[in-house]
C-alpha cells in the first residue's frame, strides 16, 4: 500500500512515538535508518509495521528492504510504501535511507543473561546520545551485557538507538531495579568497579583482568550512595584541567577499555 496523506493514522500513530509516554503505552518504538534496520532485522526483531519510502532507499537499503518483504510473505509484519512527504514526516533525521519501521520493546532479564563475565552497569543516564554511544562501545570493546537501572534511562528512546548505530541489537540489554542488580553481580561473583571523582584509586591502577562489572553513575549526579557501599572498589579518572567531569559515554569507554587491556595480557 502506498500512504500519500499525512493524516493516514498509521503516520499519525508512528509521530506520536516520539512521547515516551506513547512509547510506553504502546510498547512499541521506532528504528529507522537502512543499517538500523537491517541490524535488527538480522538480530531477530519482527516488526509490527514497516515503511519503505523508494525515493531515498540506496544499495545498502536494498538488503533490509529484502529481509522485510520476506516477513511480511510470512504474515510477519506489514510494509507499506510511503511519499517523500509522509516519510520525511515521519522520520526523526530527515531521510534516514528511506526504511523506518515499528518493533515492540525487547529486552533481557538479569536471569536470561548467558553466564556473562564482562558487563558494564549505568544507573540513572538519562541522555540517549550517550546511552547509544556507550552501546558502540560495548559492541566494540566485547562487552557481554550493558545492565540499566536508575530514574530517567530508555532504552527504547529512537535517539538511543539511532546513536548506537544498531549495536543495541548486538549487545544484550538489561533493565532492573538497583537491589537486583547488586545481588546479581555478587551471587555471580564479579568484581564491581564503581567510578567515582572521590574515589583515591586511578582506574588504570585496578585489577579488571577477571570477571567485571563496571559501574557507571550519571554525568549530573554520579553513582548513589546504595552503589558506592556495594562496589568492591572505586576508582577515579584523573582530571588535570579546569572541568571537574568527563562525557558519560567518554569515562565509561576508558575504563571498559582498560578492562579489555588487562584482559588481553592475562590471555597472550
Amino acid at each position: 500500500m502506498l500512504i500519500s496523506s499525512l493524516q493516514n493514522g498509521r503516520i499519525k500513530n508512528v509521530i506520536k512515538l516520539g512521547n515516551r509516554r506513547q512509547r510506553d503505552s504502546q510498547r512499541l518504538t521506532v528504528v529507522e535508518g537502512a543499517r538500523e534496520v537491517e541490524r535488527a532485522l538480522v538480530s531477530g526483531i519482527v516488526p509490527r509495521e514497516a515503511f519503505i519510502c523508494d525515493e531515498l532507499v540506496d544499495a545498502e537499503g536494498e538488503r533490509a528492504v529484502a529481509l522485510l518483504y520476506e516477513l511480511e510473505a510470512a504474515d510477519l509484519t506489514d510494509v507499506n510504501r510511503a511519499t517523500l512527504n509522509v516519510f520525511e514526516k515521519m522520520a526523526y533525521r530527515g531521510k534516514s535511507g528511506g526504511l523506518l519501521m515499528t518493533v515492540p520493546y525487547w529486552g533481557k532479564s538479569l536471569e536470561q543473561l548467558d553466564d556473562p563475565s564482562f558487563v558494564v552497569v549505568v544507573e540513572g543516564g538519562e541522555k540517549p546520545g550517550n546511552l547509544g554511544a556507550i552501546l558502540r562501545t560495548a559492541d566494540a570493546a566485547g562487552v557481554d551485557a550493558l545492565i540499566l537501572c536508575g530514574a530517567g534511562t530508555d532504552m527504547h528512546n529512537p535517539n538511543a538507538i539511532r546513536a548506537s548505530l544498531g549495536a543495541i541489537f548486538s549487545v544484550a540489554v538489561v533493565q532492573a531495579e538497583t537491589t537486583a542488580v547488586i545481588a546479581y553481580l555478587q551471587q555471580n561473583n564479579f568484581k564491581s568497579i564503581a567510578a567515582t571523582p572521590a574515589a583515591e584509586d586511578v582506574y588504570y591502577n585496578v585489577e579488571m583482568g577477571g570477571k567485571t562489572a563496571v559501574i557507571m553513575g550519571s554525568e549530573s549526579d554520579g553513582l548513589t550512595d546504595e552503589w558506592l557501599a556495594a562496589a568492591d572498589v572505586q576508582v577515579a579518572i584523573p582530571m588535570h584541567g579546569i572541568v571537574d567531569s568527563l562525557n558519560l559515554s567518554v569515562s565509561t569507554a576508558l575504563l571498559l577499555y582498560e578492562a579489555v587491556r588487562q584482559k588481553e595480557i592475562i590471555n597472550c
